[in-house]
């Protein structure tokens, strides 16, 4: 059973050249049709990406999650929300790794079995990194007005945010 793996992808090359050989088609030229439309997609969304990038590591290095978590401090402890979590509530719509290196740090200081590491955990499952997802679906489409559907997912991403903060509470 633990072969399976090793075998997926030689028996799934195999059967597409099998069936495209069935089909009569020529998969070389296929095969570099697609990396030339690829190479052209990952052209269209490299000024995106890159811009996003080094916005988050300004952001991180510039220790503006540090204030404005200090912010919005009073607010989250009046509503229950753990502060250690804030810079993850802010990273996570921008970027995953930036999330997932904040998650990182609650689970190395507080544990993974902690309240807040559960939270974050739940967080980190229900919500998305809308930036990033926007910046590459919509940059290879060629989309430029995009303000409804940010608007409407960072809507859906502090929902579920909340909704994973009320499981928890209810759950552990």
């Amino acid at each position: 059973m633990t072969d399976i793996g090793s075998y997926a992808v030689p028996v799934m090359v195999i059967f597409i050249i099998a069936y495209a050989s069935f089909k009569k088609t020529d998969c070389f030229s296929a095969f570099t049709d697609g990396i030339k439309t690829g190479v052209k997609s990952v052209y269209s969304i490299f000024p995106a990406l890159f811009a996003l990038f080094i916005s988050i590591g300004a952001f991180r290095a510039s220790g503006l999650v540090d204030v404005i978590s200090d912010f919005f401090s009073p607010v989250t402890s009046l509503i229950g929300f753990p502060s250690h979590l804030v810079p993850f509530a802010i990273l996570r719509p921008v970027s995953g790794s930036g999330s997932l290196a904040f998650a990182s740090d609650v689970f190395s200081s507080l544990g993974p079995d902690s309240f807040e590491g559960r939270v974050v955990s739940v967080m980190m499952g229900s919500t998305e990194t809308t930036f990033y997802t926007a910046a590459v679906y919509f940059g290879a489409a060629g989309t430029k007005n995009i303000r409804h559907t940010l608007k409407c997912a960072l809507i859906a991403d502090a929902f579920s945010m909340a909704v994973s903060l009320i499981v928890c509470t209810l759950y552990y």
